[in-house]
């Protein structure tokens, strides 16, 4: 057991939480499993937490302030940087036409939906976050009416259960409609102790990361370097975290995938009813995964790149794609991507030994789309419509979020925790996704693998360097 690779270690708590799951509703032992199981998830996620913000806040400034290694490549460096962050919106913003369009979240039974946004307005209420922004029409609808009725014929309603309803329906009474700009001010942090304090205001701290990495970069050498060191450091000491907490991952996958089907399913009807849903949000993410790679990329590429064809596009890339696709490592696979790209391309190696590590550490495409669908399936399993504006953040903050994620073990876990976070959404409805996430992770990797290929071919295209295909 102790020679099992981590993500085998991970698969097979996975596994044992979804058999648990079946025996606890079988055997009504949910309680049980509420009270002393579920625990220690809630413990997994704390520990992911407190580390997300000092992790994203630290990765992105050394990343930013790492640029200044490579002053004599300003212009190369700002054309990567536009492109990587193109192509990852680009991406992010296919993931969510396609789960906008296809409904993933959808295909659960209509009452477990109802069940599910209860608890999810009970959840806003106990962490004093009031309703969600359509909580009142979610509270009048006739669905949930009818459930309601139902719900209290079948049963007395609890003394709690009855508060929690009284609370929501004044809080709803109480909420105003945000200002059309307030996504833009909130992006500006006030005070940056406060940002770095909450894990709701992670924008805020992206926007600072990267501002205090571009001043490191303007200010003199000989102040920057010590600043710079010190950064480093403490980012290793939170990868090092990081590592630690992953190591006692099975398990706590395990209790919190456990857990969360014991709150949200009673009988093991309910319990095949909530995985059957995960069958379309797979179908949904491997279709936006493969239309960026099969479709969006090619297209980029021979529309810049004229004498390149669709077929030798992929001829060229495919040993790097494969290698991605059984690794899993976007890192791991860069040395085989370079060859690729220099070999069979035809980039020069000063353009690939520069765009290409960047592209391992902020472009992280599949990643990003991935972050976006998964967040709106949960949304809509929860029967929780985002608005534009909402849907506008997962873009920025799943774009964002991905500079500082190549480099963190597990890094898509803690990206996931931030997006949920920044559309007031829980995170511990990342458990929901567990049990598919680890092949869907491969698929994610080879469009990682493949944005950057397909980036360092349009730089070295526009700095005329890309003899190969010289018109």
């Amino acid at each position: 057991m102790k020679n099992l690779p981590l993500h085998v270690k991970i698969m097979i708590g996975l596994v044992l939480g979804v058999i648990w799951a079946f025996i606890s509703s079988s055997l009504g032992w949910n309680e049980f499993t509420i009270d002393w199981i579920d625990p220690f998830g809630t413990i997994f996620i704390r520990l992911l937490k407190f580390i997300a913000v000092p992790l994203v806040l630290f990765s992105i400034i050394n990343g930013v302030a790492g640029l200044s290694d490579v002053s004599k490549l300003g212009r190369l460096g700002g054309k990567t940087l536009l492109a990587y962050m193109g192509t990852t919106l680009m991406a992010v913003t296919v993931g969510l036409l396609f789960v906008n369009i296809i409904k993933p979240g959808s295909y659960m039974d209509e009452e477990q939906r109802i069940k599910n946004r209860l608890s999810y307005e009970i959840w806003l209420e106990d962490n004093n976050m009031g309703l969600s922004q359509d909580g009142q029409s979610f509270l009048s609808d006739p669905q949930y009416q009818k459930y309601l009725t139902e719900a209290q014929q079948g049963r007395e309603m609890s003394e709690s259960e009855r508060e929690n309803l009284e609370r929501m329906q004044s809080t709803a009474e109480a909420q105003k409609q945000a200002s059309p700009l307030k996504f833009v001010v909130d992006m500006v942090p006030e005070n940056i102790i406060l940002s770095i304090s909450s894990n709701q205001l992670m924008l805020q701290v992206i926007f600072f990361a990267i501002f205090f990495g571009i001043t490191l970069v303007l200010i003199p050498k000989e102040q920057s370097t010590p600043v710079i060191a010190f950064i480093q450091g403490i980012n290793g000491v939170f990868l090092k975290m990081v590592e630690l907490v992953m190591k006692a991952a099975p398990f706590f996958v395990f209790a919190l995938l456990a857990g969360i089907v014991a709150k949200m399913a009673d009988t093991p009807g309910e319990v095949f009813e909530l995985f059957l849903g995960l069958g379309s949000y797979a179908i949904t993410l491997v279709g936006g995964l493969a239309f960026v790679v099969f479709v969006l990329y090619p297209l980029i590429v021979t529309t810049f790149v004229k004498k390149l064809t669709y077929r030798e596009f992929f001829k060229n890339m495919s040993p790097a794609q494969f290698l991605a696709f059984s690794t899993s490592s976007s890192a791991a696979t860069l040395p085989v991507t370079m060859e690729c790209v220099e070999d069979n391309m035809g980039v020069p190696r000063s353009i690939s030994s520069f765009v290409l590590p960047i592209g391992a550490t902020v472009n992280m495409d599949g990643t990003s789309l991935h972050q976006a669908v998964a967040v709106i399936f949960m949304a809509q399993l929860h029967m929780i419509d985002l608005t534009i504006g909402q849907q506008l953040v997962i873009v920025m903050t799943a774009s964002l979020a991905s500079i500082g994620a190549a480099a963190v073990p597990s890094a898509g876990l803690i990206m996931m925790i931030i997006v949920l976070q920044s559309v007031g959404l829980n995170p511990a409805w990342i458990a929901i996704i567990f049990p598919i996430d680890r092949p869907l992770d491969m698929f994610r990797t080879v469009v990682n693998v493949s944005g950057d290929a397909t980036v360092s071919t349009l730089i070295a295209k526009s700095e005329g360097e890309l003899q190969k295909y010289v018109e």
